[in-house]
């Protein structure tokens, strides 16, 4: 079987198409700027350079069109024709608490993605474009949704609910819902695995660290709670994110610059927080401000304590939510390649007998154990493969004729 995934961004279109016989990547790529004059599509078949040209993209169905036309191309292409997908796997944000995992996409299920547009306002629409736009295209052919919400459903009430009038619960919805589970699903499992271990048989703190980054508790297999909260705004502080503050800042920040609650949450708390605000607007790249804080830049530095400090905060309280910790996993762009960080952050688990193996801590983004025989918790590195875990749910629900898992 093969199988397409799609992920949908505001103005962008990635995909990766497996042969799920041996689960290889057959070709994957994206297409940028969509809905702009100036779209392009990067395509890159296995084991050949990428191609890089110019397309006409005014919306995500015209960026399809071009994927299929890649896939198919007597030149570059990795099948003969569009007959040869069985199936495709969409990655959608935001599900609520309609599901808790992977479902066939129905008509049903449309109208639930479409009614939790107010919860991802930024996510869920170009999804959802996504979806209708290959519904469209290919309507006989089966479609899966993955959703980043579902992994963290699994979440006792007393982590997931806000100390708010419960009626603010019951009619908005307004609750911890928690992201990136497709990531935190795949690297526990992975770390169970290369610790020889089943997932139910350890307690494992999942560090997905990038410009958005989340942790989460996964104990036995089950996340039971995660840093991410109604939106990915809360949590440890990211590129431009601010990450946890006190509420009241919000009222305060839109006195002092005269901008309503929506300006200040998006246009301030999304993009000019986190790292980004903290080093003076430096950079939100922790590969700038590495290097800064190498060359004796304090704000550099100062970002990158706070977020190190965070990260540790939230470990340190997850193994008290699990009652244990078998491991710490590293996963994403900086989980996966800033040994420096990974140091800061394992620095402050002193409680723990963290300790790292310097050789095996400065390679990046090999999927291994990094901590020392003695290490009081195993630390590894993972990385994260959010594509192959919707392609193997699309192919067993597909397989399976059932509606969800």
């Amino acid at each position: 079987m093969k199988v397409l995934v799609i992920n949908c961004g505001s103005s962008s279109l990635k995909y990766q198409l497996f042969d799920m016989a041996d689960e290889r990547c057959m070709a994957k790529g994206n297409v940028e700027r969509v809905g702009s004059p100036d779209a392009f599509i990067v395509h890159r078949p296995e084991g050949s350079d990428k191609i890089t040209f110019n397309v006409e993209a005014r919306d995500h169905e015209q960026a399809l069109k071009h994927v299929f036309a890649a896939l198919t191309d007597s030149t570059h292409g990795v099948i003969s024709d569009l007959g040869q997908v069985s199936a495709i796997g969409h990655r959608v944000v935001h599900a609520g608490e309609k599901y808790a995992g992977s479902v066939l996409i129905t008509d049903e299920v449309m109208a639930a993605l479409n009614e939790c547009q107010d919860l991802a306002p930024l996510h869920n629409p170009p999804n959802i474009m996504g979806v209708v736009a290959c519904r469209r295209l290919m309507p006989d052919l089966p479609m899966v949704g993955v959703f980043d919400t579902a992994f963290h459903q699994t979440m006792p009430r007393e982590a997931y609910m806000y100390a708010l009038p419960y009626e603010m619960y019951t009619k908005y919805g307004l609750r911890r819902y928690g992201f990136h589970g497709t990531s935190h699903r795949y690297v526990s499992a992975r770390a169970a695995h290369v610790l020889g271990k089943k997932p139910q048989d350890v307690c494992v703190v999942t560090c997905h660290l990038g410009n958005g980054s989340s942790l989460a508790a996964v104990k036995h297999g089950v996340s039971i709670d995660t840093t991410m909260g109604f939106t990915p705004l809360e949590g440890v502080p990211m590129g431009t994110r601010s990450g946890d503050l006190d509420p009241a800042i919000v009222s305060f920040l839109c006195e002092k610059l005269d901008k309503s609650a929506t300006e200040v949450v998006q246009g301030f708390l999304n993009k000019k927080s986190g790292v980004l605000g903290l080093s003076g607007g430096l950079s939100n790249d922790f590969r700038d401000l590495e290097q800064a804080a190498v060359d004796g830049n304090d704000l550099a530095k100062l970002a990158l304590d706070v977020f190190a400090y965070k990260t540790a905060k939230y470990i340190g309280a997850y193994a008290v939510a699990m009652g244990a910790l078998d491991a710490i996993v590293f996963t994403a762009g900086i989980g996966e390649n800033s040994p420096e960080m990974r140091q800061r952050i394992c620095d402050r688990l002193g409680l723990f007998r963290v300790e790292l193996d310097p050789a095996r801590n400065a390679m990046r983004g090999v999927e291994q154990v990094i901590s020392t025989p003695n290490s009081g918790v195993a630390v590894l590195c993972v990385p994260t493969n959010e594509e192959i875990t919707i392609a193997r749910d699309t192919v067993q629900i597909v397989e399976s004729g059932v509606a969800a898992l």
